[in-house]
């Protein structure tokens, strides 16, 4: 066995601890550091959904992207052993080359089923999200770190039926959160807390919206009862201060019978913001989040696994899992008559007592 190496990242003065930055600061085998990204039009004939993550303890790195128009999805998905080279960010055809911290990024898959080169542009600073803890029992389960940024993109994407969609300033936009932590990977055995204190609702809301002179985020977690343990609503300028809208009340609008939104009205000390939803990517599709069925984050797969996919969002077998899922809707939003584009990321499952969910109805 040789002796151990020093990684290219512990030639930057970054350390956190006393360690090599080949180790995390936890020996939690659910650690991960990971990223997404959404680029859609504004006239809601695509959402592309791309991300890549890192799960250290675990050993494994995955990236997948998915490409949703109407009621079509295409997804390429890859998986690999973790290297040693954290700022390499490449998984099997999938990168993100980072052109300039947190100002520009290059997203390219070089696929014959799913291929992009797209380059994601700042239009406003990032900001960082509320730390996120959430325990179940006496355990943390979940802890995370997070910045969400606004921006323009532009390049081309490409479907293996030779199909190609332009991707223009201006007419599209794209968002991204970058996350890092501990949170439930698959594999563990669920023990104690698991079967003991399951929540029995959860209620969640993640808004990110571009306006041309501002950008907006709102997020909301809560608990069956309506309780609160996650909350932001906050108004970010190129140069002017950040400033907080006060606590967000969201009124949704759902498609009948179910829990999926067509509309909602964010409302903020500062007046209202109207959504209205244009196309719509379940992430237990394709994107490996939970409770996914053909593949999850973190899962390993064994080296250079790469797999590719084609799923009908209206057959009942690929949706089931989307019931107990988020799903990322590409919204446009009317604020004071300003248009912007966003993404209006909500799950609600279990009870809800606030919207009148028991927990029994269809979702």
């Amino acid at each position: 066995m040789p002796a151990p190496r020093p990684v290219p990242l512990d030639e930057y003065p970054v350390h956190q601890i006393a360690r090599s930055m080949r180790h995390v600061a936890t020996g939690d085998r659910n650690a991960y550091d990971r990223s997404i990204f959404h680029f859609f039009d504004h006239e809601g004939r695509a959402l592309l959904v791309t991300g890549l993550g890192v799960y250290p303890n675990l050993g494994v790195t995955d990236a997948y992207a998915t490409l949703t128009r109407g009621s079509a999805m295409l997804a390429v998905r890859a998986s690999d052993a973790l290297g040693e080279d954290r700022m390499r960010q490449h998984v099997g055809p999938l990168r993100v080359d980072v052109l300039e911290p947190l100002r520009r990024l290059r997203l390219t898959c070089d696929d014959e089923f799913l291929s992009y080169d797209l380059e994601w542009e700042a239009a406003f600073p990032a900001v960082e999200e509320p730390h996120h803890a959430q325990y179940r029992g006496g355990r943390l389960f979940l802890e995370a770190s997070r910045f969400v940024q606004a921006g323009t993109c532009h390049g081309v994407v490409r479907t293996g039926d030779g199909e190609e969609i332009r991707v223009e300033r201006g007419r599209w936009t794209a968002t991204r959160d970058r996350s890092w932590g501990v949170r439930p990977v698959p594999g563990e055995a669920p023990g104690r807390a698991e079967e003991e204190h399951r929540p029995h609702g959860f209620h969640w809301l993640w808004i990110p919206i571009r306006f041309d002179d501002r950008f907006v985020m709102v997020i909301a977690q809560e608990d069956a009862d309506g309780y609160r343990s996650l909350d932001e609503a906050l108004q970010i300028t190129e140069h002017g201060p950040d400033r907080q809208l006060g606590r967000a009340a969201v009124d949704i609008t759902y498609r009948e019978g179910t829990r999926v939104p067509v509309s909602a009205v964010v409302h903020l000390d500062s007046g209202k913001i109207e959504a209205e939803v244009m196309v719509s990517s379940p992430l237990a599709v394709g994107a490996g989040y939970p409770p996914a069925r053909d593949w999850q984050h973190g899962e390993w797969k064994g080296r250079g696994w790469l797999d590719r996919r084609a799923y009908d969002l209206t057959d009942p077998a690929v949706m089931a899992p989307t019931a107990y899922g988020v799903t990322d809707h590409a919204a446009r939003f009317a604020w004071d008559g300003r248009v912007g584009y966003g993404i209006f990321e909500h799950g609600s499952f279990g009870r809800h007592t606030p919207s009148g969910f028991t927990g029994q109805e269809a979702m």
